[in-house]
């Protein structure tokens, strides 16, 4: 206790002659300047990818060697990192301890607390830099970017087909096994899909809870309010492959793909 104690009256003598940060060890000043420097002195010996901390290669390498160290004692799943493990362990004891300051809801990791809260604040700081459309999340944003690019990197090891997303695959698959694991409480219908089911319930609470924000039309699933949007904003990220012809919905590409097709 008197050891922490001290955290809190020790002088903060090194500052950062940058941002005027300050700090207890003259080692922790050193490593926060390369902030600043862009320094990363500390270099893998197998694919030459650099870090400003050795603890942080040390933690890359297990890339390398397959190395998953860090075991946790409920299901035996297995991390390269500790932190990552932690993070699981929420799973187990349902602790979710970042919450929004605006409407209290919570989570597991601060970083996608952080990501929430621009829901908020309607930050968007990550920019597209083929149409300019912006995102809160960069791994929004990256999985945007395989409209233009055409990449389908996640591939369904029955029958071939190909997904933009992981989370695409994962609920293709669903039609192989035929699962429908998602039941509705009132009805008891059930889908293969978590968010079809949310979208389904709308029918009988009667609420919708996607607003557009210039027409003011809501919609039951955040998918149909995105699509709605491109009638305001012009875009048509979905492009025929034979005649470029372009589309605000994926639907009517494929109505479309037909006319040559047929």
């Amino acid at each position: 206790m008197k050891q922490h104690q001290g955290v809190h009256t020790v002088e903060r003598t090194y500052t950062c002659d940058v941002c005027n940060r300050t700090f207890i060890k003259k080692g922790n000043l050193k490593l926060h300047q390369r902030v600043h420097t862009g320094e990363f002195p500390y270099r893998c010996d197998v694919c030459n990818k650099t870090f400003n901390k050795k603890g942080n290669l040390k933690l890359h390498q297990h890339v390398h060697t397959g190395e998953r160290p860090y075991r946790c004692d409920v299901c035996n799943k297995t991390f390269k990192q500790p932190e990552h493990l932690k993070v699981h362990q929420r799973v187990h004891t349902g602790e979710r301890p970042y919450p929004c300051d605006v409407c209290n809801k919570t989570f597991k990791q601060l970083e996608h607390m952080k990501v929430h809260q621009r829901l908020h604040t309607g930050d968007r700081p990550y920019h597209c830099d083929v149409c300019n459309k912006s995102f809160s999340d960069r791994s929004n944003l990256k999985v945007h970017q395989r409209v233009h690019t055409g990449e389908l990197p996640y591939q369904c090891d029955l029958c071939n087909k190909t997904f933009n997303k992981k989370g695409n695959l994962k609920v293709h698959q669903i039609v192989h096994t035929g699962e429908r694991p998602y039941c509705c409480d009132l009805c008891n219908k059930t889908f293969s899909i978590k968010g079809n089911l949310k979208v389904h319930q709308c029918i009988h609470t009667g609420e919708c809870p996607y607003r557009c924000d210039v027409c003011n039309k809501t919609f039951g699933s955040r998918w149909d309010l995105n699509v709605h949007q491109r009638l305001h904003n012009g875009e048509r990220p979905y492009h025929c492959d034979v005649c470029n012809k372009t589309f605000s919905g994926r639907r009517n590409l494929k109505v479309h793909q037909c006319v040559h097709t047929a």
